[in-house]
Protein backbone atom coordinates (compact mmCIF):
# COMPACT_ATOMS: atom_id res chain seq x y z
CA UNK A 1 0.00 0.00 0.00
CA UNK A 2 2.97 2.07 0.85
CA UNK A 3 4.31 1.85 -2.36
CA UNK A 4 0.77 2.17 -4.55
CA UNK A 5 0.08 5.55 -3.21
CA UNK A 6 3.37 6.60 -3.82
CA UNK A 7 4.22 8.20 -0.60
CA UNK A 8 6.98 10.67 -0.24
CA UNK A 9 9.04 10.44 2.74
CA UNK A 10 8.32 13.33 5.19
CA UNK A 11 11.99 14.65 5.82
CA UNK A 12 12.42 14.88 1.54
CA UNK A 13 9.40 16.96 0.71
CA UNK A 14 9.74 20.51 -0.65
CA UNK A 15 13.51 20.27 -1.60
CA UNK A 16 12.88 19.72 -5.53
CA UNK A 17 11.37 22.57 -7.26
CA UNK A 18 9.69 20.10 -9.29
CA UNK A 19 7.25 19.17 -6.53
CA UNK A 20 5.39 22.74 -7.64
CA UNK A 21 4.65 23.58 -3.77
CA UNK A 22 4.91 27.55 -4.05
CA UNK A 23 2.56 29.82 -5.58
CA UNK A 24 1.07 33.29 -4.74
CA UNK A 25 -1.91 33.62 -3.01
CA UNK A 26 -2.16 37.39 -2.60
CA UNK A 27 -5.31 36.30 -4.90
CA UNK A 28 -7.24 33.31 -6.20
CA UNK A 29 -4.70 30.68 -7.30
CA UNK A 30 -5.62 30.11 -11.27
CA UNK A 31 -3.07 27.80 -12.72
CA UNK A 32 -2.99 24.37 -10.86
CA UNK A 33 0.18 24.46 -9.48
CA UNK A 34 0.45 21.36 -6.71
CA UNK A 35 1.45 18.40 -7.60
CA UNK A 36 1.93 16.69 -3.95
CA UNK A 37 0.46 17.59 -0.66
CA UNK A 38 2.94 20.81 0.39
CA UNK A 39 2.05 23.99 -0.41
CA UNK A 40 3.66 27.19 0.25
CA UNK A 41 1.63 30.43 0.54
CA UNK A 42 4.21 32.73 -1.13
CA UNK A 43 3.03 36.41 -1.70
CA UNK A 44 4.30 39.71 -2.44
CA UNK A 45 3.81 41.38 0.79
CA UNK A 46 6.58 41.41 3.52
CA UNK A 47 5.75 40.54 7.05
CA UNK A 48 5.23 43.34 9.74
CA UNK A 49 8.06 43.82 12.42
CA UNK A 50 5.88 46.02 14.26
CA UNK A 51 4.08 45.22 18.05
CA UNK A 52 0.83 45.35 19.22
CA UNK A 53 1.20 48.48 20.54
CA UNK A 54 2.67 49.96 17.15
CA UNK A 55 0.03 48.78 15.02
CA UNK A 56 -2.46 50.78 17.30
CA UNK A 57 -0.31 53.98 17.55
CA UNK A 58 -0.03 53.74 13.70
CA UNK A 59 -3.51 53.71 13.00
CA UNK A 60 -4.13 56.48 15.83
CA UNK A 61 -1.96 58.62 13.59
CA UNK A 62 -3.47 57.83 10.41
CA UNK A 63 -7.38 57.24 11.17
CA UNK A 64 -7.46 59.47 14.65
CA UNK A 65 -10.86 60.72 14.47
CA UNK A 66 -12.03 57.50 12.82
CA UNK A 67 -14.18 55.20 14.93
CA UNK A 68 -11.71 52.16 16.26
CA UNK A 69 -14.63 50.52 18.27
CA UNK A 70 -18.37 50.93 19.32
CA UNK A 71 -19.83 48.78 22.26
CA UNK A 72 -23.28 49.69 21.73
CA UNK A 73 -24.78 47.63 25.30
CA UNK A 74 -22.51 50.06 27.50
CA UNK A 75 -23.41 53.56 24.89
CA UNK A 76 -19.92 53.13 24.06
CA UNK A 77 -18.28 54.83 21.09
CA UNK A 78 -13.98 55.48 20.79
CA UNK A 79 -12.04 56.56 18.48
CA UNK A 80 -8.50 55.89 17.49
CA UNK A 81 -7.21 58.37 18.92
CA UNK A 82 -9.39 58.23 22.05
CA UNK A 83 -8.09 54.24 22.34
CA UNK A 84 -4.45 55.22 22.15
CA UNK A 85 -5.15 57.87 24.61
CA UNK A 86 -6.86 55.46 26.82
CA UNK A 87 -4.91 52.80 27.32
CA UNK A 88 -2.32 55.03 28.77
CA UNK A 89 0.40 54.22 31.18
CA UNK A 90 -1.71 53.35 34.56
CA UNK A 91 -0.85 49.46 34.41
CA UNK A 92 2.87 50.44 34.51
CA UNK A 93 2.07 53.19 37.59
CA UNK A 94 0.51 50.51 39.82
CA UNK A 95 3.83 48.46 39.91
CA UNK A 96 3.11 46.00 36.91
CA UNK A 97 6.22 45.72 34.53
CA UNK A 98 7.37 43.94 31.48
CA UNK A 99 7.22 39.83 31.06
CA UNK A 100 4.08 40.23 34.01
CA UNK A 101 1.13 38.13 33.13
CA UNK A 102 -2.59 40.15 33.59
CA UNK A 103 -5.79 38.47 33.41
CA UNK A 104 -8.98 39.45 31.26
CA UNK A 105 -11.90 37.96 32.87
CA UNK A 106 -15.09 39.06 31.52
CA UNK A 107 -17.56 39.22 28.96
CA UNK A 108 -17.25 41.63 25.42
CA UNK A 109 -16.75 44.92 27.11
CA UNK A 110 -14.77 47.90 25.93
CA UNK A 111 -12.84 47.27 28.67
CA UNK A 112 -11.64 44.32 27.41
CA UNK A 113 -10.08 45.69 24.28
CA UNK A 114 -9.08 48.66 26.68
CA UNK A 115 -6.56 46.43 28.87
CA UNK A 116 -5.68 44.11 25.67
CA UNK A 117 -3.47 47.04 24.19
CA UNK A 118 -2.84 48.99 27.41
CA UNK A 119 -1.30 45.44 28.38
CA UNK A 120 0.18 45.16 25.09
CA UNK A 121 1.65 48.89 25.23
CA UNK A 122 3.29 48.36 28.40
CA UNK A 123 4.98 44.01 27.46
CA UNK A 124 2.92 42.74 29.64
CA UNK A 125 1.41 39.34 28.72
CA UNK A 126 -2.70 39.34 28.60
CA UNK A 127 -4.29 36.42 29.22
CA UNK A 128 -7.09 35.65 27.91
CA UNK A 129 -9.57 34.18 30.56
CA UNK A 130 -12.93 32.01 29.90
CA UNK A 131 -15.53 34.18 31.31
CA UNK A 132 -17.53 31.23 31.72
CA UNK A 133 -15.00 29.47 34.29
CA UNK A 134 -16.08 28.53 37.54
CA UNK A 135 -13.98 28.82 40.89
CA UNK A 136 -11.27 25.53 40.07
CA UNK A 137 -11.08 25.79 36.16
CA UNK A 138 -9.94 30.08 36.99
CA UNK A 139 -7.88 29.03 39.81
CA UNK A 140 -5.80 26.28 37.72
CA UNK A 141 -5.32 28.51 34.81
CA UNK A 142 -4.15 31.18 36.57
CA UNK A 143 -1.67 29.26 38.97
CA UNK A 144 -0.61 27.27 35.38
CA UNK A 145 0.22 30.86 34.03
CA UNK A 146 1.29 32.58 37.11
CA UNK A 147 -0.96 35.77 36.86
CA UNK A 148 0.57 38.96 38.86
CA UNK A 149 -3.29 40.52 38.19
CA UNK A 150 -6.55 40.05 36.86
CA UNK A 151 -9.25 42.75 35.31
CA UNK A 152 -12.66 41.76 35.55
CA UNK A 153 -16.81 42.99 36.05
CA UNK A 154 -17.86 42.23 39.44
CA UNK A 155 -20.24 39.78 37.74
CA UNK A 156 -22.26 39.29 34.80
CA UNK A 157 -25.75 37.36 34.14
CA UNK A 158 -25.22 34.38 36.90
CA UNK A 159 -21.14 35.26 36.55
CA UNK A 160 -20.37 36.52 40.32
CA UNK A 161 -16.63 37.45 39.47
CA UNK A 162 -15.34 39.28 42.34
CA UNK A 163 -17.47 36.44 44.24
CA UNK A 164 -15.44 33.67 43.19
CA UNK A 165 -12.24 35.44 43.73
CA UNK A 166 -12.86 35.91 47.03
CA UNK A 167 -13.10 32.23 47.25
CA UNK A 168 -9.88 31.95 45.95
CA UNK A 169 -8.05 34.82 47.69
CA UNK A 170 -9.74 35.32 51.22
CA UNK A 171 -7.07 37.36 51.73
CA UNK A 172 -8.08 40.44 48.99
CA UNK A 173 -11.15 41.43 51.97
CA UNK A 174 -8.12 43.08 54.08
CA UNK A 175 -5.63 43.96 52.02
CA UNK A 176 -4.54 47.14 50.37
CA UNK A 177 -5.01 47.62 46.68
CA UNK A 178 -2.15 46.16 44.82
CA UNK A 179 -0.61 44.30 47.84
CA UNK A 180 -2.89 41.23 47.91
CA UNK A 181 -0.82 38.62 48.90
CA UNK A 182 -2.73 34.80 48.23
CA UNK A 183 -1.68 31.15 49.98
CA UNK A 184 -3.45 29.43 46.81
CA UNK A 185 -2.26 32.05 43.61
CA UNK A 186 1.20 33.09 45.03
CA UNK A 187 1.87 35.00 42.40
CA UNK A 188 -1.54 37.36 42.17
CA UNK A 189 -0.63 40.68 43.68
CA UNK A 190 -3.39 42.76 41.89
CA UNK A 191 -7.03 42.44 40.91
CA UNK A 192 -8.58 45.58 38.62
CA UNK A 193 -12.63 45.68 38.74
CA UNK A 194 -14.35 47.13 35.90
CA UNK A 195 -17.51 48.60 37.41
CA UNK A 196 -17.34 48.82 41.49
CA UNK A 197 -15.26 49.78 44.84
CA UNK A 198 -14.57 46.51 46.57
CA UNK A 199 -12.53 45.65 49.57
CA UNK A 200 -8.71 45.11 48.43
CA UNK A 201 -9.07 45.57 44.74
CA UNK A 202 -8.55 49.05 42.64
CA UNK A 203 -11.84 50.21 40.58
CA UNK A 204 -11.34 51.15 36.74
CA UNK A 205 -10.92 54.64 37.07
CA UNK A 206 -7.68 54.11 39.48
CA UNK A 207 -5.82 52.73 36.47
CA UNK A 208 -7.33 55.47 34.40
CA UNK A 209 -6.03 58.21 36.54
CA UNK A 210 -2.92 56.70 38.27
CA UNK A 211 -0.32 57.55 34.98
CA UNK A 212 1.82 60.16 36.37
CA UNK A 213 3.49 62.24 33.06
CA UNK A 214 7.03 60.26 34.38
CA UNK A 215 4.55 56.90 33.71
CA UNK A 216 4.09 58.17 30.44
CA UNK A 217 7.71 58.94 29.88
CA UNK A 218 8.58 55.43 30.84
CA UNK A 219 5.89 53.94 28.69
CA UNK A 220 6.92 55.81 25.62
CA UNK A 221 10.98 54.77 26.55
CA UNK A 222 9.96 50.69 26.90
CA UNK A 223 7.84 50.48 23.15
CA UNK A 224 11.87 50.98 22.42
CA UNK A 225 12.99 48.17 23.87
CA UNK A 226 9.83 46.04 23.44
CA UNK A 227 10.89 43.02 20.78
CA UNK A 228 8.25 41.87 18.39
CA UNK A 229 9.26 38.16 19.58
CA UNK A 230 8.24 38.55 22.51
CA UNK A 231 5.19 36.78 24.00
CA UNK A 232 2.10 38.88 24.60
CA UNK A 233 -0.80 36.81 24.90
CA UNK A 234 -1.49 33.53 25.95
CA UNK A 235 -5.06 31.74 25.14
CA UNK A 236 -5.76 29.16 26.87
CA UNK A 237 -6.90 26.18 24.62
CA UNK A 238 -10.78 24.68 24.69
CA UNK A 239 -9.74 21.29 25.06
CA UNK A 240 -12.43 18.34 25.97
CA UNK A 241 -10.07 16.09 27.85
CA UNK A 242 -7.54 16.84 30.46
CA UNK A 243 -6.60 20.67 31.62
CA UNK A 244 -6.83 23.44 29.39
CA UNK A 245 -3.12 24.34 28.25
CA UNK A 246 -1.81 28.41 27.57
CA UNK A 247 -1.07 28.64 24.05
CA UNK A 248 1.75 31.50 23.99
CA UNK A 249 2.17 34.28 20.75
CA UNK A 250 3.84 37.02 20.39
CA UNK A 251 3.12 39.91 19.00
CA UNK A 252 5.03 38.24 15.69
CA UNK A 253 2.32 35.43 15.31
CA UNK A 254 -0.64 37.51 15.74
CA UNK A 255 -0.09 40.96 14.36
CA UNK A 256 1.06 39.04 10.87
CA UNK A 257 -1.94 36.94 11.26
CA UNK A 258 -4.22 39.77 11.65
CA UNK A 259 -2.59 41.89 8.89
CA UNK A 260 -3.03 39.05 6.58
CA UNK A 261 -6.48 38.46 7.46
CA UNK A 262 -7.50 41.71 6.43
CA UNK A 263 -5.57 41.58 3.51
CA UNK A 264 -6.96 38.00 1.95
CA UNK A 265 -10.69 40.15 3.19
CA UNK A 266 -9.79 43.05 1.20
CA UNK A 267 -9.39 45.74 4.30
CA UNK A 268 -6.35 47.21 2.65
CA UNK A 269 -8.82 48.86 -0.45
CA UNK A 270 -12.16 48.95 0.93
CA UNK A 271 -13.32 51.78 2.51
CA UNK A 272 -14.74 52.36 6.17
CA UNK A 273 -14.99 48.86 7.15
CA UNK A 274 -17.21 48.05 9.84
CA UNK A 275 -17.23 44.51 11.55
CA UNK A 276 -20.00 43.35 13.49
CA UNK A 277 -18.03 41.49 15.97
CA UNK A 278 -20.26 39.05 18.33
CA UNK A 279 -17.48 36.42 18.99
CA UNK A 280 -15.86 36.56 22.16
CA UNK A 281 -13.14 38.43 22.73
CA UNK A 282 -11.48 35.87 25.04
CA UNK A 283 -11.39 33.46 21.81
CA UNK A 284 -8.51 34.05 19.22
CA UNK A 285 -11.65 34.86 16.66
CA UNK A 286 -12.33 37.55 18.45
CA UNK A 287 -9.21 39.31 19.89
CA UNK A 288 -7.14 38.40 16.49
CA UNK A 289 -9.86 38.67 14.27
CA UNK A 290 -11.28 41.45 15.71
CA UNK A 291 -8.80 43.42 17.98
CA UNK A 292 -5.95 43.09 16.11
CA UNK A 293 -7.04 43.44 12.71
CA UNK A 294 -9.10 46.64 13.66
CA UNK A 295 -5.02 47.74 14.91
CA UNK A 296 -3.39 46.77 12.04
CA UNK A 297 -6.11 47.34 9.14
CA UNK A 298 -7.76 50.22 11.04
CA UNK A 299 -11.01 49.02 10.59
CA UNK A 300 -14.53 49.83 12.63
CA UNK A 301 -15.15 46.89 15.08
CA UNK A 302 -19.24 47.02 16.39
CA UNK A 303 -20.13 44.95 19.49
CA UNK A 304 -23.76 44.30 19.60
CA UNK A 305 -24.22 42.67 22.79
CA UNK A 306 -22.06 42.22 26.09
CA UNK A 307 -23.44 38.60 26.06
CA UNK A 308 -24.32 36.65 22.75
CA UNK A 309 -27.77 37.53 21.58
CA UNK A 310 -28.75 36.85 17.85
CA UNK A 311 -31.21 39.29 17.40
CA UNK A 312 -29.23 42.16 18.67
CA UNK A 313 -26.46 41.43 15.83
CA UNK A 314 -29.37 41.82 13.26
CA UNK A 315 -30.12 45.21 14.92
CA UNK A 316 -26.52 46.11 15.08
CA UNK A 317 -25.78 45.37 11.51
CA UNK A 318 -28.74 47.32 10.26
CA UNK A 319 -28.21 50.84 12.62
CA UNK A 320 -24.25 50.56 12.57
CA UNK A 321 -24.36 49.89 8.99
CA UNK A 322 -22.16 46.43 9.50
CA UNK A 323 -20.22 45.73 5.86
CA UNK A 324 -19.01 42.61 7.47
CA UNK A 325 -19.85 40.11 10.28
CA UNK A 326 -18.25 37.56 12.09
CA UNK A 327 -20.06 34.55 13.68
CA UNK A 328 -19.41 30.69 14.83
CA UNK A 329 -21.81 28.02 12.58
CA UNK A 330 -23.78 28.53 15.55
CA UNK A 331 -24.04 31.94 15.77
CA UNK A 332 -25.02 32.33 11.86
CA UNK A 333 -27.58 29.34 12.33
CA UNK A 334 -29.40 31.54 15.27
CA UNK A 335 -29.60 34.18 13.01
CA UNK A 336 -31.25 32.87 10.24
CA UNK A 337 -33.51 31.52 12.98
CA UNK A 338 -34.66 34.60 14.07
CA UNK A 339 -38.80 34.69 13.13
CA UNK A 340 -38.27 38.50 11.96
CA UNK A 341 -35.30 38.28 10.08
CA UNK A 342 -36.76 39.72 7.12
CA UNK A 343 -37.57 42.81 8.43
CA UNK A 344 -33.59 43.69 9.22
CA UNK A 345 -32.21 45.78 6.74
CA UNK A 346 -29.09 44.32 6.02
CA UNK A 347 -28.23 45.96 2.62
CA UNK A 348 -25.05 47.10 4.13
CA UNK A 349 -23.52 44.00 4.33
CA UNK A 350 -20.65 43.23 1.64
CA UNK A 351 -19.27 39.97 3.20
CA UNK A 352 -18.16 38.27 6.36
CA UNK A 353 -16.21 34.97 8.17
CA UNK A 354 -17.58 31.87 9.59
CA UNK A 355 -14.99 30.01 11.91
CA UNK A 356 -14.56 28.36 14.91
CA UNK A 357 -15.76 24.86 14.09
CA UNK A 358 -16.59 22.91 11.20
CA UNK A 359 -18.75 24.76 8.82
CA UNK A 360 -21.51 22.59 7.30
CA UNK A 361 -22.12 23.50 2.96
CA UNK A 362 -25.76 24.06 3.59
CA UNK A 363 -25.25 26.74 6.35
CA UNK A 364 -22.73 28.45 4.29
CA UNK A 365 -25.31 28.15 1.17
CA UNK A 366 -28.31 30.38 3.43
CA UNK A 367 -26.12 32.30 5.15
CA UNK A 368 -25.12 33.30 1.57
CA UNK A 369 -28.50 33.44 -0.59
CA UNK A 370 -31.32 34.27 2.75
CA UNK A 371 -29.17 37.06 4.63
CA UNK A 372 -27.53 38.01 1.26
CA UNK A 373 -23.95 37.83 2.41
CA UNK A 374 -22.30 37.28 -0.95
CA UNK A 375 -18.55 37.66 0.24
CA UNK A 376 -18.58 35.50 2.91
CA UNK A 377 -15.42 33.25 3.64
CA UNK A 378 -14.61 30.39 6.13
CA UNK A 379 -11.67 30.48 7.95
CA UNK A 380 -10.03 27.35 9.55
CA UNK A 381 -7.10 27.78 12.11
CA UNK A 382 -6.09 26.40 15.67
CA UNK A 383 -5.43 29.14 18.65
CA UNK A 384 -1.76 27.46 18.61
CA UNK A 385 -1.58 29.17 15.02
CA UNK A 386 -2.78 32.64 15.55
CA UNK A 387 -5.08 31.50 14.58
CA UNK A 388 -6.09 31.16 10.53
CA UNK A 389 -4.26 29.57 8.53
CA UNK A 390 -6.80 28.83 5.51
CA UNK A 391 -8.89 31.36 4.62
CA UNK A 392 -11.42 31.87 1.38
CA UNK A 393 -11.22 34.52 -1.11
CA UNK A 394 -14.11 36.64 -1.14
CA UNK A 395 -14.70 36.23 -4.75
CA UNK A 396 -14.65 32.26 -4.66
CA UNK A 397 -17.39 30.45 -6.29
CA UNK A 398 -20.04 28.62 -4.27
CA UNK A 399 -18.55 25.24 -4.60
CA UNK A 400 -14.91 26.67 -3.17
CA UNK A 401 -16.74 28.51 -0.65
CA UNK A 402 -19.32 25.75 1.10
CA UNK A 403 -17.35 22.70 0.51
CA UNK A 404 -13.38 23.60 1.01
CA UNK A 405 -11.97 26.35 4.26
CA UNK A 406 -10.41 28.28 1.53
CA UNK A 407 -6.91 28.20 0.30
CA UNK A 408 -3.90 28.64 2.53
CA UNK A 409 -2.50 31.62 3.56
CA UNK A 410 0.37 33.99 2.86
CA UNK A 411 3.86 32.80 4.16
CA UNK A 412 2.91 29.43 5.75
CA UNK A 413 3.99 26.27 4.49
CA UNK A 414 1.33 22.97 4.67
CA UNK A 415 1.98 19.54 4.75
CA UNK A 416 -0.43 16.61 4.56
CA UNK A 417 1.59 13.15 5.89
CA UNK A 418 0.56 10.01 6.57
CA UNK A 419 -1.04 8.81 10.09
CA UNK A 420 1.60 5.92 10.58
CA UNK A 421 4.77 5.95 7.94
CA UNK A 422 4.74 9.58 8.40
CA UNK A 423 5.08 10.53 4.77
CA UNK A 424 3.93 12.78 2.42
CA UNK A 425 0.18 11.96 0.88
CA UNK A 426 -0.40 11.94 -2.95
CA UNK A 427 -2.43 15.20 -4.06
CA UNK A 428 -5.87 15.12 -3.12
CA UNK A 429 -5.86 12.18 -1.12
CA UNK A 430 -6.08 12.84 3.07
CA UNK A 431 -3.74 12.81 5.80
CA UNK A 432 -2.85 15.02 8.87
CA UNK A 433 -2.73 18.74 8.40
CA UNK A 434 0.73 20.20 10.18
CA UNK A 435 1.77 23.61 9.50
CA UNK A 436 4.83 25.93 9.49
CA UNK A 437 5.36 29.32 9.61
CA UNK A 438 5.44 32.88 11.18
CA UNK A 439 1.74 31.84 13.27
CA UNK A 440 3.17 28.61 14.89
CA UNK A 441 2.88 29.43 18.58
CA UNK A 442 5.89 30.00 20.84
CA UNK A 443 5.64 26.84 23.64
CA UNK A 444 2.22 25.94 25.66
CA UNK A 445 3.27 28.14 28.79
CA UNK A 446 5.17 26.21 31.43
CA UNK A 447 4.75 22.52 29.75
CA UNK A 448 7.81 21.57 27.14
CA UNK A 449 6.07 17.99 27.26
CA UNK A 450 2.92 19.15 25.87
CA UNK A 451 4.87 21.64 23.22
CA UNK A 452 6.99 19.15 21.77
CA UNK A 453 4.30 16.47 21.64
CA UNK A 454 2.50 19.00 19.05
CA UNK A 455 5.82 20.97 17.63
CA UNK A 456 8.31 19.41 15.89
CA UNK A 457 11.69 19.81 16.19
CA UNK A 458 11.42 21.49 12.62
CA UNK A 459 8.80 23.47 13.79
CA UNK A 460 5.67 21.68 12.38
CA UNK A 461 2.66 21.99 14.45
CA UNK A 462 0.59 18.94 13.88
CA UNK A 463 -3.01 20.33 13.87
CA UNK A 464 -4.67 16.60 14.69
CA UNK A 465 -7.19 17.00 11.78
CA UNK A 466 -7.33 14.81 8.76
CA UNK A 467 -7.71 16.90 5.59
CA UNK A 468 -6.95 17.36 1.24
CA UNK A 469 -5.22 19.67 -0.41
CA UNK A 470 -6.46 20.27 -4.18
CA UNK A 471 -4.01 21.80 -6.73
CA UNK A 472 -4.80 25.25 -6.61
CA UNK A 473 -3.80 24.68 -2.36
CA UNK A 474 -8.10 24.96 -1.37
CA UNK A 475 -8.31 22.82 1.56
CA UNK A 476 -11.28 20.06 2.72
CA UNK A 477 -11.61 19.17 6.56
CA UNK A 478 -12.52 15.93 6.74
CA UNK A 479 -12.33 15.68 10.74
CA UNK A 480 -10.55 15.00 13.81
CA UNK A 481 -7.83 11.71 13.94
CA UNK A 482 -9.43 11.15 17.43
CA UNK A 483 -12.82 11.33 16.37
CA UNK A 484 -11.92 9.06 13.63
CA UNK A 485 -14.90 5.90 12.93
CA UNK A 486 -13.08 3.01 11.42
CA UNK A 487 -16.21 0.73 10.29
CA UNK A 488 -15.71 -2.04 7.48
CA UNK A 489 -12.33 -1.10 6.87
CA UNK A 490 -13.87 2.45 5.91
CA UNK A 491 -12.63 5.97 7.83
CA UNK A 492 -15.53 8.14 8.67
CA UNK A 493 -15.61 11.11 10.36
CA UNK A 494 -18.41 12.57 12.49
CA UNK A 495 -18.66 15.79 10.09
CA UNK A 496 -19.52 13.61 7.44
CA UNK A 497 -22.89 12.50 8.87
CA UNK A 498 -23.68 15.79 10.49
CA UNK A 499 -23.11 17.33 6.68
CA UNK A 500 -25.51 14.86 5.16
CA UNK A 501 -28.12 15.46 7.90
CA UNK A 502 -27.65 19.20 7.14
CA UNK A 503 -29.14 18.52 3.58
CA UNK A 504 -32.74 17.80 5.39
CA UNK A 505 -34.94 21.21 4.85
CA UNK A 506 -36.51 20.12 8.53
CA UNK A 507 -33.14 19.68 10.24
CA UNK A 508 -31.54 23.12 11.39
CA UNK A 509 -28.29 21.59 13.23
CA UNK A 510 -26.85 18.31 14.00
CA UNK A 511 -24.18 16.46 16.09
CA UNK A 512 -22.69 13.24 16.61
CA UNK A 513 -22.23 13.26 19.93
CA UNK A 514 -20.86 9.37 20.36
CA UNK A 515 -17.50 8.47 18.38
CA UNK A 516 -19.24 5.35 16.89
CA UNK A 517 -21.28 4.61 14.45
CA UNK A 518 -24.90 6.79 15.45
CA UNK A 519 -27.53 3.76 16.45
CA UNK A 520 -30.18 6.14 18.14
CA UNK A 521 -31.15 9.37 16.74
CA UNK A 522 -32.81 12.06 19.43
CA UNK A 523 -34.22 15.02 18.73
CA UNK A 524 -33.55 18.43 20.94
CA UNK A 525 -34.30 21.72 21.41
CA UNK A 526 -30.77 23.12 21.40
CA UNK A 527 -27.29 22.33 22.42
CA UNK A 528 -25.23 22.72 25.24
CA UNK A 529 -22.51 25.78 24.02
CA UNK A 530 -19.49 26.93 25.42
CA UNK A 531 -19.03 30.77 25.04
CA UNK A 532 -17.24 30.89 21.83
CA UNK A 533 -20.67 29.80 20.39
CA UNK A 534 -19.09 25.78 20.23
CA UNK A 535 -21.09 22.83 20.85
CA UNK A 536 -19.86 20.89 23.87
CA UNK A 537 -20.24 17.49 22.52
CA UNK A 538 -18.88 16.04 26.27
CA UNK A 539 -22.26 17.76 27.75
CA UNK A 540 -24.17 16.81 24.99
CA UNK A 541 -23.07 13.21 24.87
CA UNK A 542 -24.10 12.97 28.86
CA UNK A 543 -27.42 14.19 28.24
CA UNK A 544 -27.96 11.84 25.44
CA UNK A 545 -27.15 8.99 27.44
CA UNK A 546 -29.00 9.99 30.38
CA UNK A 547 -32.10 10.49 27.81
CA UNK A 548 -31.80 6.91 26.39
CA UNK A 549 -30.78 5.38 29.79
CA UNK A 550 -27.57 4.06 28.65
Amino acid sequence: RHAALNLTPATAFGVSPSLGGSFHVDSPPTIPTLTTSYAHGTSSKSLLFSTVGGSLQASAERFPDREAVVFLQEGVRKTFSQLQQDAAAGLLALGLKRGDRLGMWGPNTYEWVLFQFASAKAGIILVSVNPAYQVQELEFALRKVGCNAIVCPTQFKTQKYCDMLRQICPEMDTASPGSVKSARLPDLHTVIVTDSRQPGMYHLEDVMQAGSSQHIQQLEELQKKLSFDDPINIQFTSGTTGNPKGATLSHHNIVNNAYLIGMRLGYDWRSQVRVCLPVPLYHCFGSVGGGIVMATHGITLVSPSTGYDGRANLAAIESERCTFVYGTPTMYIDMLGQPDLAKFDLSSVEGGIMAGSPCPPEIVKKVISTMGIKELVIAYGTTENSPVTFCGFPTDNLERKSETVGCITSHLEVRLIHLSHLCLMPLGISGELMIRGYCVMLEYWGDVAKTDECITKDRWYKTGDIASLDKYGFCRIEGRIKDMIIRGGENIYPAEIEQFLHTHPKVQEAQIAHFKIPRYVTFVEGYPLTVSGKIQKNKLREQTEKFLGL
